[in-house]
């Protein structure tokens, strides 16, 4: 497997294109529960371009963006350059840099997956208030809601890379259990896109398991999709379905290992 902090470097522009956002009903959501105020500080841990910090920046929050990779993090910097609110900051999720019992609200977008899980609790142990709170966010794929998405998950088990490795439905419940001392609470919410094919194809190549240009596999993979959309697509448009799931629970303990 690629080194996680590096992986992403060459699909940054596709990212912040072609990737999707978080639904609002999110923060509605983690506010109702008690588990949101406006000044709430937020630790938003593996931030990639900014496409988290950017919900809870507009509610009002202060938001450190946690980020290794110098380039995804210089794009959520261009991004979110109109928040007085963002810090960005070089780390990781085992090293944060951020200052002991100083969180809020720890989320994780797209990101727990590749994380060194026993590392993590201890650092976020270090940095979370004693009341703060963890929510792990994914926006999941369905996988076989419409024909399209059907056909696009046999592309990537296809062409992809490693896409059976490191997928981030690898996680299941006994990881998360494991992680989370107390249990957690999961909370589902509904997620789209609309793309044309210069979309569809954007999206694709965001992905860290998706062949380059320079591979062999990388025209037969377009030429898949090409395909694929074409059977699928009406009106030039074909729609990407998403479960936004999220997973929330108080402070993981200090021990060092799961």
């Amino acid at each position: 497997m690629n080194n996680p902090t590096t992986r992403f470097t060459d699909r940054v522009e596709n990212y912040i294109k072609y990737r999707p956002t978080y639904p609002m009903e999110v923060i509605e959501y983690l506010k109702s529960e008690g588990i949101l105020r406006s000044d709430s500080v937020i630790a938003d841990i593996g931030s990639g371009t900014g496409i988290s910090a950017e919900l809870f920046l507009k509610n009002g929050n202060i938001v450190y963006g946690v980020e290794p990779n110098n380039e995804m993090r210089s794009a959520a910097d261009r991004l979110l350059k109109d928040f007085t609110g963002f810090y960005s900051i070089n780390g990781t999720a085992e090293e944060t840099a951020l200052p002991g019992k100083s969180i809020d609200l720890i989320i994780c977008a797209q990101a727990f997956h590749w994380f060194d899980i026993p590392k993590t609790r201890t650092e976020f142990n270090r940095i979370l208030k004693p009341e703060g709170r963890i929510c792990l966010m994914w926006n999941e794929r369905k996988l076989d809601a419409t024909p399209f998405l059907i056909d696009y998950e046999k592309l990537l088990l296809k062409y992809g890379t490693d896409y059976q490795n490191v997928r981030h439905e690898n996680i299941d419940e006994n990881k998360l259990n494991d992680f989370f001392d107390h249990g957690y609470i999961k909370k589902t919410f509904p997620n789209m896109q609309v793309f044309d094919l210069a979309g569809v194809t954007g999206r694709l190549l965001s992905s860290s398991y998706t062949p380059q240009y320079n591979s062999t596999l990388y025209e037969p993979m377009l030429a898949e999709l090409n395909r694929i959309f074409e059977k699928n697509q009406v009106n030039g448009k074909i729609e990407f379905l998403y479960d936004t799931n999220i997973y929330y629970s108080s402070l993981v303990s200090p021990k060092g290992s799961i």
